[in-house]
């Protein structure tokens, strides 16, 4: 596959579902992901993968069971494999998301929210 440049607001326009990530680009087994969040997600953790949050627009907060991290504009988290946690953004979020391509969206966690096979866009 031959590397292209990409514009991250131009696939941030070619979707507007919530907690629905897209895939952008993989390399080394790691998927680098857009998603747009908005609401509560689920409680879940990933057992085997740390995840990369990334705010591109807005803002987010996740939750853990002893903290709440806030991020804003520009900021990234990792969130470490196995710690529970839920996103929550009170206004539309724009993220960038960092992970293995093992990572199972809600980890072993199955809710309506649940993608398992997230589109390449």
């Amino acid at each position: 596959m031959k590397p292209e440049k990409v514009n991250l607001k131009d696939k941030f326009e070619l979707f507007n579902e919530h907690w629905t990530p897209k895939i952008i680009g993989e390399l080394n087994g790691q998927q680098v992901k857009l998603a747009k969040l908005k609401g509560e997600f689920v409680w879940h953790d990933h057992k085997e993968e740390d995840e990369m949050f990334l705010v591109i627009k807005g803002s987010l907060k996740i939750e853990f069971r002893d903290k709440t991290i806030s991020l804003n504009e520009g900021e990234m988290y990792i969130v470490p494999k196995g710690v529970e946690h839920n996103p929550v953004a009170e206004d539309e979020a724009w993220v960038l998301l960092f992970e293995p391509a093992s990572t199972k969206h809600t980890g072993e966690v199955k809710d309506k929210l649940s993608v398992e096979n997230q589109e390449w866009i």
